[in-house]
């Protein structure tokens, strides 16, 4: 088998950190590992929490049960609760001989169980075992990872490919895409620190907003050129056949989505393509949706995308100043466009101001 597949085996070296309130217990259990390890010690659990979420970490922690302070059952509670320390594997090395002492510390997420007395070449053999499934486990995530993010970038490259396509087909587009996108972006971070909308909004959904929105217009690519690159203003029946780009742009991402899967990352982009042009009081299109049955994707791109068509200057009109832009904005607020989304926009004036800026057209 390939890397890819099955990571080769390990060999057995690491960290470990031993923790125990008597020295003569450390010097022991010290000099009985560093010849293969290299060795970190603790005599407390407050001292062994702060070690085991350090960098570099411990691959593994020997840990005793009887000290002052905290105890050992406490110490491996608190690593398996923390996502920095929850994967180190914990052996217990311990006086408690009990019959539910070994039961306890295993409940608590511990992987062995050591008694003393113990022999050395019992914890040497014990430590080993468990070095060597950790590494391969550390080893798996790396694959893993690694894969993920290959996934990730093929991803991000096939949205980035089809938006530029978009872009090459509207010379009016400049850098309307890339605009629209930072607007976007900008409106779901303030959206996702409002009660309404937190749970909506999480990291991965504006990770995948901000890399969907620039589809927003992929449909045009299926617009007659006559009428796309017309130097002047539409005719009612222009306008209407321009419309069919909400239309279209649903069609190539939905065909491009049944391919990968009901649950691709091509779906919030369809819902922007089509969605982007209805309006909150549902006298827009292409089906006149309204309110909330709008995907709060198309809402957001809603305000960015009117936002910027009325900053960025066309051959039949010139640039709106971003005050007369905004009025418009807001005055459009519970009817074009979600009441939040317009809040939204209305705290980062500043915000969409200075994107404006920064990102211009060259020619304008």
């Amino acid at each position: 088998m390939n890397a890819q597949t099955a990571p080769p085996a390990p060999s057995v070296s690491g960290r470990i950190l031993l923790v125990d309130d008597a020295p003569e217990n450390l010097r022991i259990l010290s000099e009985s590992l560093r010849s293969d390890y290299t060795i970190m010690f603790a005599k407390n659990g407050k001292d062994a929490l702060r070690l085991a979420a350090g960098d570099p970490a411990p691959d593994i922690i020997l840990l005793d049960i009887i000290m002052p302070g905290m105890n050992g059952y406490e110490v491996c509670t608190a690593l398996k609760k923390s996502e920095a320390t929850r994967d180190i594997p914990v052996i217990f090395i311990t006086a408690q001989d009990g019959e539910n002492d070994e039961a306890m510390g295993l409940s608590l997420g511990a992987d062995d169980y050591i008694k003393k007395p113990f022999q050395i070449s019992l914890i040497r053999k014990r430590v080993a075992n468990q070095m060597e499934i950790k590494l391969y486990r550390d080893r798996l995530k790396e694959l893993v990872m690694e894969r993920t993010q290959q996934l990730q970038a093929t991803q991000e490259a096939t949205i980035h490919a089809m938006a530029s396509l978009a872009e090459w087909r509207d010379p009016e587009t400049g850098e309307h895409i890339q605009r629209t996108r930072a607007y976007v972006r900008a409106l779901a971070e303030h959206m996702s620190q409002q009660p309404p909308h937190a749970r909506e909004l999480d990291s991965n959904t504006i990770y995948w907003l901000d890399l969907s929105a620039p589809l927003h217009d992929v449909g045009k690519v299926g617009i007659a050129d006559a009428i796309l690159r017309k130097p002047g203003k539409l005719t009612p029946e222009e306008y209407d056949a321009i419309k069919e780009h909400t239309v279209l742009g649903r069609a190539v991402l939905e065909k491009a989505e049944r391919m990968l899967g009901n649950n691709s990352f091509l779906q919030m982009a369809s819902d922007i393509a089509y969605c982007h042009h209805e309006r909150w009081d549902g006298k827009g299109y292409p089906q006149g949706l309204k309110g909330s049955a709008i995907p709060l994707a198309a809402r957001l791109m809603s305000v960015a995308d009117v936002y910027d068509a009325l900053t960025s200057k066309r051959v039949y009109k010139p640039p709106m100043s971003h005050e007369d832009a905004s009025r418009i904005i807001l005055e459009g607020r519970g009817s074009q466009f979600d009441p939040d989304v317009v809040d939204a926009f209305s705290a980062l004036q500043e915000t969409f101001r200075q994107i404006a800026t920064e990102m211009a057209d060259d020619r304008a």
